[in-house]
């Protein structure tokens, strides 16, 4: 099964692996940040979308102070992830990721486990607007947050603009789901 691009992420080659993200090594610089969205480009294409998501994942993962030219052309990728919900077949497996996003929030460790927390948060609720038939772990003792929290978080944690632009996402993603009369 072959999907359309993501507009949100590079393009990616006509074969590409796993050994793209290790031959960075331990780096999580802007490299590394652009290869993960490559990456993440490479299995949404191929219909390995929850793989993807990984990826993407991964990407929000890198260690960026934000001007990096890699971040400045490919912004941290909320609205891909946006799109690969709303995009993602039917017929596709992409587990819950509702419940992806609330463990790996509670869970995150370092380096810099609060802005990797928030923005598994960040994702979540993207997640609960964009696809809100999947429903969260009734059985995960955590306490989430408020849109407000999150967006205060991003601010607190995350890069210049990063909670503007999540902001604007969550907009598109409310357009996108209002029924027109």
């Amino acid at each position: 099964m072959l999907l359309p691009p993501c507009p949100h992420l590079p393009s990616a080659p006509a074969v590409m692996d796993a050994k793209a993200l290790t031959a960075h090594g331990e780096k999580r610089d802007g490299a590394f940040y652009l290869t993960a969205l490559t990456y993440g480009q490479y299995l949404w294409q191929r219909g390995q979308v929850a793989r993807a998501m990984l990826k993407l994942n991964r990407g929000f993962g890198a260690d960026l102070r934000g001007d990096e030219p890699e971040l400045l052309r490919w912004p941290l990728p909320y609205a891909a992830m946006s799109w690969f919900l709303r995009h993602a077949p039917h017929a596709v497996f992409i587990g819950n990721p509702r419940v992806h996003f609330q463990h790996l929030a509670d869970r995150m460790n370092e380096p810099r486990r609060d802005q990797r927390r928030w923005r598994a948060w960040a994702c979540w609720q993207i997640t609960r607007l964009v696809r809100p038939e999947f429903s969260g772990d009734p059985t995960h003792a955590v306490i989430e947050p408020t849109q407000d929290e999150i967006l205060s978080a991003l601010r607190q944690y995350g890069h210049p603009h990063e909670a503007d632009a999540w902001l604007a996402v969550l907009a598109l993603a409310a357009a996108q789901t209002t029924p027109v009369a």
